[in-house]
C-alpha cells in the first residue's frame, strides 16, 4: 500500500478527479464492446441498448441477453414456483443469517418511518406524504450472488409503503437466476421477479416493455454500464444515485489494533480492484504495522488478486499530525463508509459531516454494515456523500404541499402575491389573484 506522511501529502492524494460514470473499461471490454456495438465508448454503448430495449422491448431483451452475455432466454419473469423451489437450493445456515438480516434491516427502517413520518398541518397549508406506486430494484448477478443487497434495497421499499416493488438480476449461463437472490427477494415480499440485467434492465424498468412494467424510481448499484443506463434515464425516471466502487476510510490511533485494521481494509479491497481502502492514523508505528499486517493476512486469501490490485492501485496509508487534521481529511474526502476506530469515538460523531455511514469503535466493522446491522448497504460513493444519503424509506415516499384558501388568508397575502406577481411582469398571474379580491 501507498504510504504518505503529512496533511497536504495526504489531501493531494485524497482528491477526486474521476466521477462514478467515468471509470475506466478495459481494453479487452473495448474490444468486445467494438464487437457488439461499432463503438468501443461505454456511453454510447449504452444509449444504443437503451434506444433498442424503447424500441423493441422485450424482443430486445431476448436479443441483447445472447449478444452480450450467451445466454439463450426463454421467458424474462421468475415464476412462484421457482421461487419457492429456490428454498431447498439455499444452505439452512444462510437462510437464517437472512431471516436475521431481513428483521435488522425491517426493524431499523420502520423505526426510521416512524421518526420522519408526520404529515404538517397548519391552518391554511400543509404537506401529504405518499409512497411511490411502484419501484424497480436492480442487483447485480449473474456470477455471483448478493441477496444482501437484495434486501437493503428491497426492505426499506416495503417499509416505505411501496405498492408494487419489482426485482431485476442477471440471468445465469442457463437463463436462471441464482437461489439465494430468489430466498432473499421472497423474504423482502417482492411482487415481481425478472432475469434480465446490464443496462437493458435499468431501460427496461425506466421505460417498460410488454412484460416489464414501468417504474417510478430505479433503485441499487451495478457495474459501469448500469450506472451509465441510470444517468441516461434520469428525468425520464428517478434514480437513487449513481453508485461508484466501494470505499472505506478508516481514522486509528495507537488505541486500535493492527489486525482488525488490517482485516477492515483488505475486506473492502475484496470488493472490486477500483475500490478504496485509506488508513489515517497518528502513530507512524501503528501505520508500518498495519502495512505488514496486511501483507501477513493477504496470504490465502481467495480473491487475492483483486485485493491486491485495489491496495496497489488505490489503497493508501496516511499519517497526520492528529486526530483534528484526519478528520478534516475524513469530511474533504467524504467516504462512502468511515470507520473510527479511536478511543471514546462517539466523542467524535458530532464533528462528521460527510460520509455514507459511520462505524464506532474497535469491535466495528464494515461487514457486519454490509450484511446485518440494520441501515442499507447502498450508500454514497465517489465523494456523493457531501450531498447524497443512504438510501432509506425517504427515497421511497414524496411529499405533496396543500394550500387551502379562505376568506381570511386571501386578504392577508392576497395583495402581496399580486405586487410581486406584478414586479415579476406576469400581469396574469396579479389578475387572478385580484380578481378574488374584488369579487363582492
Amino acid at each position: 500500500m501507498r504510504m504518505i506522511k503529512g496533511f497536504a501529502q495526504a489531501k493531494a492524494a485524497l482528491s477526486r478527479p474521476t466521477p462514478a460514470e467515468a471509470y475506466p473499461v478495459s481494453p479487452a471490454l473495448q474490444k468486445r464492446l467494438k464487437e457488439i456495438f461499432g463503438t468501443d465508448d461505454a456511453e454510447q454503448a449504452v444509449r444504443q441498448i437503451i434506444g433498442e430495449v424503447r424500441e423493441r422491448g422485450d424482443v430486445a431483451l431476448f436479443d441483447l441477453a445472447f449478444r452480450i452475455d450467451g445466454v439463450k432466454l426463454t421467458s424474462l419473469e421468475i415464476g412462484r414456483e421457482k421461487i419457492a423451489r429456490a428454498y431447498q437450493e439455499v444452505d439452512e445456515a444462510l437462510l437464517s443469517a437472512l431471516e436475521l438480516a431481513a428483521e435488522q434491516i425491517s426493524s431499523f427502517h420502520h423505526a426510521q418511518r416512524d421518526n420522519i413520518w408526520h404529515e404538517v398541518t397548519q391552518a391554511s397549508v400543509g404537506q401529504l406524504i405518499r409512497p411511490l406506486e411502484r419501484v424497480g430494484i436492480y442487483v447485480p448477478g449473474g456470477t455471483a450472488s448478493y441477496p444482501s443487497t437484495v434486501l437493503m434495497t428491497m426492505v426499506p421499499a416495503k417499509v416505505a409503503g411501496v405498492k408494487e416493488v419489482v426485482l431485476a438480476t442477471p440471468p445465469r449461463q442457463d437463463g436462471s437466476v441464482l437461489p439465494a437472490t430468489l430466498v432473499a427477494a421472497d423474504m423482502a415480499q417482492v411482487d415481481r421477479i425478472f432475469c434480465v440485467g446490464g443496462a437493458q434492465a435499468i431501460a427496461a424498468l425506466a421505460y417498460g416493455t410488454q412484460s416489464i412494467p414501468r417504474v417510478d424510481k430505479v433503485c441499487g448499484p451495478g457495474n459501469i454500464f448500469v450506472v451509465l443506463a441510470k444517468k441516461l434515464v434520469y428525468g425520464d425516471v428517478a434514480i437513487d444515485g449513481l453508485q461508484g466502487p466501494s470505499e472505506v476510510l478508516i481514522i486509528a490511533d495507537e488505541t486500535a489494533s493492527p489486525q482488525y485494521c488490517a482485516a477492515d481494509l483488505l475486506a473492502q479491497a475484496e470488493h472490486d480492484p477500483l475500490a478504496s481502502a485509506i488508513l489515517l492514523t497518528t502513530s507512524p508505528s501503528f501505520a508500518d504495522e498495519v502495512n505488514r499486517e496486511v501483507e501477513r493476512q493477504l496470504e490465502g486469501l481467495s480473491r487475492r488478486e483483486v485485493i491486491a490490485q485495489s491496495l496497489t492501485n488505490r489503497g493508501m496509508i496516511a499519517v497526520v499530525e492528529s486526530l483534528d487534521a484526519a478528520l478534516e481529511l475524513a469530511n474533504l474526502y467524504a467516504p462512502e463508509h468511515l470507520l473510527l476506530m479511536v478511543k471514546d469515538a462517539a466523542a467524535y460523531l458530532d464533528r462528521v459531516s460527510n460520509a455514507g455511514c459511520v462505524l464506532l469503535g474497535h469491535g466495528a466493522t464494515v461487514v457486519l454494515g454490509d450484511y446485518v446491522a440494520g441501515p442499507s448497504h447502498v450508500l454514497p460513493t465517489g465523494g456523493t456523500a457531501r450531498f447524497g444519503s443512504a438510501l432509506n424509506i425517504t427515497d421511497f415516499i414524496k411529499f405533496i404541499n396543500t394550500i387551502a384558501v379562505d376568506e381570511a388568508s386571501l386578504e392577508k397575502l392576497g395583495k402581496a402575491a399580486s405586487i410581486m406577481a406584478r414586479a415579476e411582469g406576469f400581469d396574469a398571474h396579479a389578475r387572478a389573484v385580484e380578481r378574488r379580491l374584488k369579487r363582492d
